[in-house]
């Protein structure tokens, strides 16, 4: 299997076979929240104007709209892209839209490329991520690791440093979580969260030890039959049913 690691949505475009998307801080750390808490199915999109679209197109999969941009919840959406905040929300049987400026946005531009698989990951679920992807039948022969960044346009340490962990776990190693936990938060994208004026969420939530269930796209569609998965505002889906939270 070869293993290809990729940053940021130049990258994203480009990707080929399987594809792990991450967005430890903070789409894919929310979403397996999300889920956790019930949450019946995600649909990624790449813009917020897409998201407030498909609530007015079809209301029944767009319960809750959840997002940021520039770390701020888009007018018309009911949350941010905060864990912390997600970690009190009733989920239990809603339909969420999701759109933030890295992850879903990346995920969109791996699915325009044909990749699959396709895996949205971060910490929290980098462990499964990686079982799950060693379990595909066939397993692929090329996979691309996706680390998206800041907003899809700066490396970060957290998602690079979860691409190598990720990259490490599916050749057969096991690196040290807490390790790299102690290294991300002293790290200068994590500071951001301690200063009083951006501060939204507590940092050490995306940075749990793996150890929750796979996030695996599927290329869906809508009801009304609208083809989901465009590169422009494609909208992707991943439902309950492939994220098995008692996965050990």
């Amino acid at each position: 299997m070869e293993i290809r690691i990729g940053s940021l949505s130049r990258d994203a475009g480009e990707a080929r076979g399987a594809a792990l998307v991450i967005d430890v801080f903070r789409a894919f750390t929310t979403a397996a929240i999300a889920f956790d808490l019930g949450a019946e199915r995600i649909t990624l999109v790449a813009e917020v104007e897409e998201a407030l679209a498909v609530r007015q197109r079809n209301p029944a999969i767009a319960d809750i709209l959840m997002g940021e941009v520039g770390g701020q919840r888009p007018d018309g959406f009911d949350y941010g892209n905060s864990p912390y905040e997600a970690s009190s929300v009733d989920f239990a049987g809603k339909t969420v839209v999701q759109s933030t400026r890295a992850g879903t946005v990346g995920t969109a531009a791996a699915g325009a490329a044909g990749c699959d698989p396709i895996y949205v990951t971060s910490f929290v679920v980098a462990g499964a991520t990686a079982r799950a992807l060693l379990s595909e039948n066939p397993l692929p022969e090329r996979v691309t690791i996706l680390a998206m960044g800041d907003q899809g346009v700066d490396r970060s340490d957290e998602d690079e440093h979860c691409a190598l962990y990720l990259r490490n776990r599916l050749e057969g190693r096991n690196p040290d979580p807490e390790a790299l936990r102690k290294l991300i938060m002293a790290g200068g994208a994590t500071q951001k969260f301690f200063d009083d004026d951006t501060a939204a969420v507590p940092p050490s939530g995306c940075l749990a030890s793996p150890g929750s269930g796979p996030l695996r796209l599927r290329n869906a569609r809508e009801p009304g039959g609208r083809p989901a998965g465009s590169a422009a505002g494609g909208v992707n889906d991943f439902a309950a049913l492939p994220y098995i939270a008692t996965v050990p």
